[in-house]
């Protein structure tokens, strides 16, 4: 289904509006925040994932020696990035919230069908709905395929199973995620060493040659951006895309009824934990694009609150 690219309800900017004054107040916002992190871990033992125990197992790996191999020392962070997200005070640069992205993610969208399928099946759902609509949208096979916010490479290798001879460059800003990304490659992946590669860098300032990839994919990134932000990336991927390449993002739908209807304790759990939510949501990606030298994209709904949007390059 072929969405619009409206702001979200009045209502719901009301509702935001109250749950940004009650995060206001910092006994509130860690409350909110604490709450959020326990409903994820009891909703994955709900589904036979053991959150805690996972985690753990993954921090007795000698992870230091993976970082060694993807760290840029040099990297300069935006500041934007150095905020608390997902309910982490050090955010994204920590091995806690690297060591639980996978286990959070089998969490967070073992909700989105409300059918009989089982909730641990949600994230691949979630993931096979964005390629089904990529391959109606895009029509060729594309070779040389850019995942932009890459984390521990969940994205990366579904990528790669989506298109088997492509080579795949993951980016990102954290280097922990990157270092999790790297052990999953050697010990779950090894067929894949030579077809991936992981480079930590800003999507903004990403270092990579003109013109260098014919598909630059992001996967749940745009959500936990500054407006700011978002457009330098937009500007810095159709810079390092062929001519005709195709950019495509997908995230949280802002005219879904499922968050205009949002009751405020959910919301504020939600907002808790995603610093920027309202510059996504107002942010007019469709304009964005095209400034950025992209044609007027396509912006399909492919699930009941995700949208994917697909832009080829001019």
């Amino acid at each position: 289904m072929t969405v619009s690219n409206s702001a979200p309800s009045s209502k719901m900017g009301l509702v935001s509006r109250l749950v940004n004054g009650i995060l206001a107040i910092a006994p509130l916002f860690n409350i909110a925040k604490k709450r959020a992190r326990n409903m994820m871990i009891e909703r994955a033992a709900s589904m036979g994932v053991d959150w805690l125990k996972i985690s753990a197992d993954l921090q007795k790996q000698d992870l230091d020696s993976e970082l060694a191999q993807v760290q840029n020392p040099d990297l300069n962070y935006p500041e934007y990035y150095l905020k608390p997200f997902h309910a982490y005070e050090e955010g994204n640069l920590g091995w806690l919230p690297a060591t639980e992205v996978e286990v959070a993610a089998y969490a967070v969208h073992s909700r989105i069908w409300k059918d009989e399928a089982p909730p641990i099946e949600g994230d691949s759902r979630l993931r096979q709905s964005y390629f089904e609509v990529l391959k109606e949208k895009m029509p060729t096979q594309p070779q040389d395929i850019l995942d932009i916010g890459c984390s521990v490479g969940m994205s990366t290798f579904s990528l790669h199973s989506a298109y088997p001879s492509a080579k795949i460059t993951g980016l990102d800003l954290s280097p922990h995620f990157l270092a999790i990304a790297n052990y999953n490659t050697r010990t779950k992946h090894p067929e894949l060493l030579d077809q991936v590669q992981w480079i930590h860098a800003a999507a903004e300032n990403t270092g990579l040659p003109d013109n260098s990839f014919d598909f630059v994919s992001c996967f749940l990134i745009f959500h936990e951006l500054p407006q700011d932000a978002a457009r330098q990336i937009l500007r810095e991927m159709r810079r390092i895309l062929r001519p005709n390449g195709y950019f495509a993002l997908m995230d949280m739908n802002p005219q879904s009824d499922i968050y205009a209807k949002m009751p405020p304790y959910i919301l504020t759990l939600l907002k808790s934990t995603e610093p920027y939510l309202d510059q996504y949501f107002s942010l007019d990606i469709s304009a964005e694009l095209v400034t950025a030298g992209f044609e007027a994209p396509s912006i399909t709904a492919n699930t009941p609150r995700h949208r994917t949007v697909v832009a080829r390059a001019i």
